[in-house]
């Protein structure tokens, strides 16, 4: 007997089954070949394409939670999640409805992906990652482990960043109303690449193919193709041509 629930308007594809402990809410739909583990919950109107593996705990489709004075979240009627085919979404994920995660994307265990977050094609999010709300993030993206990706960023393709990186919104730090009228996340544009425990401050740009080194506290826009070291970040160098995105040879 089966200890899973799935709601009688669910409609799950061929060769597609439950582990133990799992709950699939109303018009869930989720196609052929997935993988579902144990205690995997899948809220309403979530869509799921083919071959997914959804891993233990993880959760899918969860509905935003407000705070009495938070800065960012709003009140809103949601479109449903979207999981598009061969996903592999890890251990203890947490995609929040209104999210949409493009083809091969890979969410690795622990991580937090929230509302009005696109996550394009191939793109892999490391373990532990935090994408807040109203974030588009590209195609062939690398976020490596604990990186924090604050809410109104743009990430486009081909972005590297890697272990702890960190990014900001709030000059103000959290005081005075002033503070509501000025949030701006991060751009990184494409090709750009942010080294390990770098921090990005609020509405900075790092511009195609910058290499950001590690530890660099970002408190100006980052330049073409140029090297930015330091606290706060200056540019020292060019970036390498072999290190340019365009000498890769990748078609994409």
């Amino acid at each position: 007997m089966s200890t899973s629930i799935v709601d009688s308007s669910a409609r799950l594809g061929s060769g597609t089954g439950t582990g133990e402990f799992c709950y699939i809410g109303r018009n869930v739909q989720i196609g052929s070949g997935c993988v579902i583990g144990h205690r995997v919950v899948v809220h309403d109107d979530t869509v799921i394409g083919d071959n997914v593996r959804l891993d233990d705990g993880c959760v899918v489709g969860k509905l935003p939670m407000k705070a009495a004075i938070s800065a960012t979240t709003k009140e809103q009627n949601l479109p449903a999640c979207t999981v598009a085919d061969n996903c592999i979404i890890g251990t203890n994920v947490v995609v929040y409805r209104g999210a949409e995660i493009g083809e091969r994307v890979l969410i690795a265990d622990q991580s937090t992906v929230r509302e009005n977050v696109s996550i394009g094609k191939y793109t892999i999010v490391g373990r532990g990652v935090a994408i807040e709300n109203f974030c588009k993030i590209g195609q062939y993206v690398k976020l490596e482990t604990n990186v924090y990706v604050t809410a109104y960023s743009e990430i486009e393709d081909r972005v590297f960043m890697a272990p702890c990186v960190s990014t900001s919104n709030d000059n103000y730090v959290g005081r005075t109303e002033e503070r509501f009228k000025h949030f701006k996340g991060v751009t990184v544009k494409k090709g750009a690449r942010i080294g390990v425990n770098a921090t990005i401050l609020p509405g900075k740009v790092i511009h195609e193919d910058a290499l950001v080194a590690a530890g660099a506290v970002v408190t100006r826009d980052a330049p073409s193709r140029k090297i930015v070291a330091g606290a706060p970040a200056r540019a020292i160098r060019e970036v390498p041509s072999e290190q340019l995105l365009e000498n890769q040879g990748w078609k994409d």
